[in-house]
């Protein structure tokens, strides 16, 4: 996908650009496969906010994407439409299936309108095709990974990314090289679609205005050391101060820099190397 660059012809439109959207066969959703989405502003179920920054926003709607394709396997597909989903980073394809289903995927490199495509043991190795993988050859390139046999994908999903299998040495997992330089097992039984998702220019993408940010139901951010000292620990101080400490904090104090967050220790034994390229 390339990108276009306008010409600054107001402040605004200076260093902008933009989508050209090319691989774009059809403008309007499948109305079978969408669903209304309710705004929350980021608040949870008891009204208080626990996101902050988020609000407003141009209305969407949801399309519900194939994450599990398990019920599919040996059915043949074709690629109806490639389409534009205001919900992620990624392109998204609609497949009518020989059984006259129509479901939608993750769009990968590659993929055009009229491709075959199809699920299971028995499928080629091409983008598009899903499969167990421990049925992949090494090396290959995937995305859409499956952590719990029939969960569905949780893993590499946003643009332009892809992740590597590097070993099926081991008798129960596979090794997986991920989009972070993280090493880490998978059961051989879950899914993966090969390939690299789609619209690789994502992040090249330069907004150029805070009006392109708030279509996109985000707010403004307020630097903490712009803030009073009971709003934020940074805040306070004569005319433009330094934050006053060690490390910045958040607004709950609470070290921002430099911590691990991680609380996950049960999937602590699948990792082999960090992303930090360090081992455990």
């Amino acid at each position: 996908m390339p990108i276009k660059v306008f010409k600054p012809t107001s402040p605004g439109r200076r260093d902008m650009s933009g989508q050209t959207f090319e691989e774009i066969t059809r403008t309007s959703p499948e109305p079978s496969l969408t669903r209304g989405m309710r705004k929350r502003a980021g608040r949870n179920f008891r009204g208080k906010i626990t996101i902050r920054h988020r609000g407003g926003g141009h209305k969407r709607r949801y399309r519900e994407i194939d994450f599990k394709r398990r019920d599919k396997f040996g059915i043949p597909a074709r690629v109806a439409s490639i389409e534009y989903d205001p919900n992620r980073s990624a392109r998204i394809a609609l497949l009518n299936y020989a059984d006259g289903e129509k479901r939608y995927i993750i769009a990968p490199i590659g993929l055009k309108v009229g491709d075959p495509v199809m699920s299971g043991a028995k499928s080629e190795i091409r983008p598009g095709n899903a499969m167990e993988m421990g049925d992949m050859p090494t090396g290959t390139m995937i995305h859409n990974i499956e952590l719990q046999v029939g969960r569905g994908a949780q893993m590499v999903r946003s643009a332009g990314t892809s992740a590597q299998l590097l070993s099926k040495d081991h008798p129960k997992y596979v090794l997986l090289r991920l989009p972070s330089g993280e090493e880490r097992y998978a059961p051989k039984e879950c899914l993966a679609t090969i390939g690299q998702v789609g619209n690789v220019e994502h992040g090249n993408i330069k907004l150029g205005k805070a009006g392109r940010k708030r279509h996109m139901g985000i707010r403004p951010t307020v630097r903490g050391s712009a803030m009073n000292p009971n709003d934020h620990p940074h805040g306070g101080g004569e005319g433009r101060s330094p934050i006053g400490m060690a490390a910045p904090k958040t607004p709950w104090g609470q070290i921002a820099q430099g911590v691990r967050t991680r609380r996950n220790k049960s999937s602590n034994q699948m990792i082999v190397r960090r992303r930090s390229k360090k081992r455990r």
